[in-house]
């Protein structure tokens, strides 16, 4: 058992900074879109396109890369995603189980209600690009046109069809940010369940733990403000998926138990951000169950910083560790 905790950096660039500042105007906006999301929860499915295309202008995806998107059909439903890869060199061409390699297999955030993918393409392509691996990106179910455990359901599904596919859960590394962070700990906790070998290792951005919001909801109480999330706007864009769930439900927080084949795991936060303390606790239940965390606070950085590398250069900074971490948990092509 191991644990590093750190402020990566000792002080925030000028120039995330200056970000913080310009997005503070975001925080009375999600407010005010949270509560007119409850008495009218179409209007998100119908701004979600736009949302999406606009954070994919800011989180550019590398010149070099590839996408084939998945459609398949399996027992208890379907399993949609895109592989990302480059055309050739390391992590070049469509991941395949016979060259041994490792893979990554990505959990986007989205509050469970936006996002995608494409939205996430940038952030997974650089990740990969520079672990030189490829890696499969998942699309699942999101509120408000699907309720808890939509996504849970399919995240579980999507690990087991890369099994089925001849892909070994040694070659297969889960990452994810903020929503994808929650539900990177519901599939260790089903893997655990049901007997299934768990990943290689586990790369966790801003990951969220408590879907109620209620660790944000604390922290905030004490001071901290983040200069993008409003913890009530959040809190109603996450009740679109998680409905009436009992919060208390082992799906909703999970529990992590010694008993349990634990991967490392490597947890990056922005030390500005509203869930940060989700990220911590993360960190604790890990360690306290016997497993191997690093968690690195990043000062002065916002929710899952690392997307948007033209506005904080401790984005790409950030990227490159979690990269090098990946890499030194990975298998390489045996072919090459």
């Amino acid at each position: 058992m191991s644990s590093t905790s750190q402020s990566a950096w000792s002080h925030a660039s000028w120039r995330s900074r200056a970000f913080s500042r310009s997005t503070v105007a975001s925080r009375p906006l999600m407010a005010a879109a949270g509560r007119r999301v409850l008495s009218h929860p179409t209007l998100l499915s119908a701004t979600r396109p736009g949302v999406n295309r606009g954070l994919s202008l800011l989180s550019p995806v590398p010149k070099d890369t590839r996408t084939t998107p998945v459609r398949d059909r399996v027992a208890g439903g379907q399993v949609r995603g895109e592989w990302i890869h480059q055309r050739s060199g390391l992590g070049g061409g469509i991941p395949t189980p016979a060259s041994g390699a490792s893979i990554v297999y990505y959990l986007h955030g989205s509050g469970y209600v936006i996002c995608s993918p494409r939205t996430h393409r940038g952030l997974v392509a650089r990740l990969t690009r520079h672990a030189g691996i490829g890696s499969f990106s998942l699309d699942y179910r999101m509120g408000p046109e699907y309720r808890w455990p939509s996504a849970g359901d399919d995240t579980i599904r999507g690990y087991r069809w890369l099994l089925q596919q001849g892909f070994d859960a040694r070659q297969i590394i889960v990452a994810g940010d903020s929503a994808g962070g929650h539900l990177a700990m519901d599939l260790l906790a089903s893997n655990h369940a049901a007997g299934v070998p768990q990943p290689r290792a586990l790369a966790l951005f801003s990951p969220l733990y408590d879907p109620t919001f209620q660790l944000a909801f604390d922290l905030e109480g004490r001071g901290v403000r983040d200069p993008i999330i409003d913890v009530t706007g959040a809190r109603s864009f996450l009740g679109l998926y998680t409905g009436g769930a009992d919060p208390d439900h082992p799906r909703m927080r999970v529990q992590l138990t010694p008993d349990m084949d634990l991967p490392p795991t490597l947890i990056q936060v922005g030390s500005r951000e509203i869930m940060a303390d989700d990220a911590r606790t993360i960190h604790r239940l890990l360690l306290a169950a016997g497993g191997t965390s690093e968690l690195q606070e990043w000062r002065g950085q916002g929710h899952v910083f690392q997307m948007f590398p033209y506005f904080t250069p401790e984005s790409q900074r950030a990227v490159r560790e979690a990269a090098d971490f990946i890499a030194a948990h990975s298998i390489r092509d045996r072919r090459s």
